[in-house]
């Protein structure tokens, strides 16, 4: 026999590599509609597992990775492409999506928050009063982990482990179910879809302990901010030295390992939801997300929809992708979405120029100084363009040994930038920030003497190195400062809005603090978390809406204590409707982006304020029913909606015009085709009997804001009242108005009931540019000019793939592909489901492509813009 021709294999090798990958299995998410469990199957688990092996010969028991039955009726497993296939044509199935991989989002605040006073605070009883009745509640806190040895889960004084709690503090490598106590009461973790995505196969080791031992230091820095011990004299190497304790000192506290060295895993995040939800936790902390995904797709949001029907708060962290607009994370109503802002307290560091110019930086560098001795000064000096960034490998040794380097804040860590000067012989670093970061300054515990500064700052000292012919700097440490003015002020990292899943939605909700937080830290790695940090420390210094979660997660179990009847949405109206919108020099909050006044986009309502939160006068209550016809109304199929909702009998008889009619306490009123909205709320007294309120508007001059009626009159404590709010914009508002900002205001002598109002206006001329296309064959490429040389934050696509699936792609600029969003096919195509391509960045967009995957007749229409220019 011939031997084969060289020239094939390669070809053949490539062939056989291409089949492996299309059928390469992968973890997916399977819906199920909610059937009786069959007479033969003694479990759920037994009848999924069947069912898989049903499938192919190759599909086994171990294929099944998680059954969920607390937060909805489906099962996570690890299937080929042709088993999806097969699974997606079953009654049986309401939907099957591919694992979602989502990210973290990475002991003044107490005094700050006013939680270390003394004074009465709730109807009579003080803070201390309070802090016993938290004894019942529990948090359920999903991130990496748990050091249950910190003293920030010591049990001293603690009573018994409520009897209705049914969690448990699992066994597991480094982790002895001995060390749980009154305190931390349950540990698990779940890491099956992080193995998986591994490619280890569900028994292999993974990269770290499968147990719930924190080696990250993310997990137990949140759980501990949320409800951490006393701990006197805490410290980060002597930063912001003080008493440490949590925002619920006397809750309990049951850590979920949901988060691993590659990310958070969707099927993991929604296996430890479901296991505290039936473990009976009382408030769910996430202080992790992802992108913007209908609801349905949003795996935080289905399980968190579950929690709140059993009467779970569930608090989220709103990402740290600001100032970025639309950047939002985890904006389902029934979620907590919480933003992040400053303190009152400060790291103060300073650079001194050699032209005799002093600035004021942060650092929390704890090392030998450098002295007083001036050093040379360089910036991007090194062997490619990125050395002004400080990447790994940019900077040349020969230029930088022995001086202070500045290097521009972006793109990796910012400790990680101070390593890479050091590795290269540099002494010192300055951290200058760019435009994006603005003047937000975040301290780090620097591995060498380094200081970060503004933008305004940094441009003047990158000014000056580039005109002076022997730059020099000394740095300098100032130590730990209280009372910083102005504060709090919107952390430039903040997400913001507007909400790109309903924009009728004002998100975020409220921020708190989450810029320079001390709380416990995992004794496993250094403060940076660099691999070549050997420093330990059992307390550190953090940054970003991972902090502000438990913040407001911890203020919620405290609020659940006073107010055990509250629902979670009660408890959300409390803390939103009473939180503040002025800073300690009583101006209007200010944004660190770029130091203007901030706006509810990136602050929401306001600053949590506790104590008003305890006593908020008026609540708006929402129900699972009202949440029901607010999916009913984004048009969501049956189907669509049972994925969210664990109910077999959901029929959408019931639902909202508009989703903005829900109950929400806030106000989202975005412009289209009509220049009226109307909304209607209804209110609970749950002040003093006899309270009458009346109402205050304020609006852009382009709005008329009416409310009827403007005084509201309750006889009686618990007693509900309606009220009817109607926005009229000018004719020409359009022309001249992008966005603007309001608010609504219920007072009397004793409280004020306050909810923001955005404003958007979205274009109403598609149709005048050739908005409708057709498709005829197999990747044929049609462009679809929408309104063009202009820029978008989002467009909303009605098509339709006859058969098969289909990408959609966003044109920009010189035609370049910037965005793309794909679509799998499936055997019932819905025809008139909406669907969102969304991008972030100020860019002209040309046109829209929708690409059909196999050859067939597809049509698209573009039928509405859901927002105005992103740049607005």
């Amino acid at each position: 026999m011939d031997s084969m021709p060289r020239f094939l294999i390669p070809f053949l090798l490539l062939l056989l590599l291409s089949c492996v990958f299309i059928n390469a299995k992968k973890t997916y998410i399977v819906h199920m509609k909610h059937h009786a469990l069959p007479s033969e199957y003694l479990t759920h688990h037994d009848w999924y597992s069947a069912s898989l092996q049903s499938l192919s010969s190759s599909s086994s028991s171990d294929s099944l990775l998680y059954t969920y039955t607390s937060s909805f009726h489906g099962f996570a497993a690890f299937l080929d492409s042709e088993e999806v296939e097969l699974l997606r044509q079953s009654d049986s199935v309401l939907g099957v999506y591919e694992d979602t991989v989502y990210n973290l989002h990475t002991t003044r605040t107490p005094g700050f928050l006013g939680l270390d006073s003394d004074f009465g605070l709730w109807e009579g009883h003080t803070t201390q009063d309070l802090n016993q009745a938290s004894h019942d509640v529990i948090i359920g806190v999903l991130d990496t982990g748990i050091w249950p040895e910190s003293k920030s889960f010591d049990d001293t004084g603690m009573p018994e482990i409520p009897s209705r709690w049914r969690g448990e503090c699992e066994a597991g490598p480094d982790f002895s179910p001995s060390l749980c106590n009154k305190k931390l009461i349950g540990a698990r973790s779940f890491s099956k879809g992080y193995q998986m995505a591994s490619g280890g196969g569900y028994f292999r080791k993974p990269r770290e302990n499968q147990s719930a031992r924190d080696q990250d230091g993310h997990g137990t820095h949140t759980a501990s901010t949320a409800a951490g011990s006393h701990v006197p004299n805490a410290s980060l190497l002597g930063y912001a030295r003080g008493i440490a304790r949590g925002m619920a000192p006397q809750a309990r506290v049951a850590a979920y390992k949901t988060c691993w060295p590659t990310g958070c895993f969707g099927s993991d995040i929604l296996a430890g939801m479901d296991r505290a939800i039936s473990d009976g936790v009382d408030v769910l902390s996430l202080s992790l997300g992802g992108g913007s995904a209908p609801y349905y797709r949003d795996t935080i949001a289905i399980g968190a929809f579950a929690a709140m029907e059993k009467g779970v708060f569930v608090s989220c962290s709103a990402g740290n992708s600001g100032p970025n607009k639309a950047s939002l994370a985890n904006v389902a109503p029934w979620i907590m979405t919480v933003g992040a802002g400053t303190l009152d307290r400060d790291f103060p560091a300073y650079v001194q120029l050699g032209n005799g110019k002093r600035f004021t930086g942060v650092s929390l560098y704890s090392g030998q100084g450098m002295g007083n001795k001036a050093v040379a000064l360089v910036y991007n000096k090194g062997s490619n363009t990125s050395s002004n960034m400080c990447l790994p490998g940019s900077l040349d040794p020969a230029v930088v040994r022995g001086k202070v380097v500045v290097c521009d804040r972006g793109i990796n860590a910012r400790v990680e930038k101070g390593g890479v000067v050091r590795d290269a012989g540099g002494i010192g670093m300055i951290l200058a920030n760019t435009a994006a970061s603005g003047e937000e300054l975040v301290a780090d515990s620097h591995l060498l003497p380094a200081v970060a500064v503004g933008r305004k700052t940094g441009d003047l000292i990158r000014q000056y190195v580039r005109s002076d012919s022997n730059p020099t700097a000394v740095l300098s440490f100032g130590g730990t400062i209280l009372n910083v003015r102005p504060s709090p002020v919107v952390a430039a990292f903040s997400s913001r809005g507007p909400n790109l899943v309903t924009p009728q939605i004002l998100k975020p909700d409220v921020i708190g603090p989450g810029v320079n937080i001390l709380a416990a830290w995992s004794e496993s790695i250094g403060p940076t978390g660099l691999e070549n940090d050997k420093r330990k420390t059992q307390f550190n210094i953090m940054s970003g809406t991972s902090m502000s979660c438990p913040h407001i997660s911890g203020l919620a179990a405290l609020l659940k204590a006073a107010h055990p009847q509250w629902s979670p949405s009660a408890i959300k109206s409390a803390l939103m409707t009473t939180a503040y919108t002025q800073d300690n020099t009583n101006s209007s909050l200010r944004d660190a982006a770029g130091g203007g006044f901030s706006n509810p986009w990136a602050h929401g309502a306001g600053h949590v304020d506790p104590h008003k939160a305890l006593s908020p006068g008026l609540l708006y209550d929402i129900s699972t029913n009202d949440y029901i016809a607010f999916l009913c109304s984004l048009d969501y199929g049956i189907d669509h909606v049972q994925a969210i909702v664990k109910r077999s009998n959901i029929t959408c008889s019931r639902k909202f015009a508009d989703p903005g009619q829900l109950n929400y306490p806030s106000f989202s009123v975005v412009f289209g085709s009509k220049r009226v909205v109307r909304y209607t709320r209804i209110v609970t007294n749950v002040g003093a009997a006899g309270s009458v309120y009346d109402v205050a508007t304020t609006a852009p001059s382009v709005v008329k804001v009416t409310v009827k009626p403007s005084k509201l009159v309750f006889t009686k404590v618990g007693e509900r009242k309606r009220y009817t709010v109607t926005f009229v914009a000018s004719r020409d508002a359009a022309q001249t108005t992008r966005f603007g900002f309001g608010s609504i205001v219920w007072s009397n002598d004793q409280h004020q009931v306050r909810s923001p109002v955005s404003f958007a206006w979205t274009s109403n001329n598609i149709k005048s540019k050739g908005y409708n296309k057709t498709l005829y064959k197999d990747d044929k490429k049609v462009p679809v000019n929408i309104l063009e040389k202009s820029s978008y934050s989002c467009i909303c696509i009605r098509s339709n793939c006859n058969s098969g699936g289909m990408r959609l792609k966003v044109m920009i600029k010189n035609n370049t592909i910037y965005g793309t969003r794909s679509f799998y096919s499936r055997t019932k195509w819905d025809k008139r489901r909406n669907y969102t391509l969304a991008y972030y960045n100020t860019l002209n967009m040309m046109g829209i492509y929708m690409v059909c995957n196999h050859s067939s007749e597809a049509s698209l229409d573009a039928t509405s813009l859901l927002f105005h220019p992103a740049t607005a």
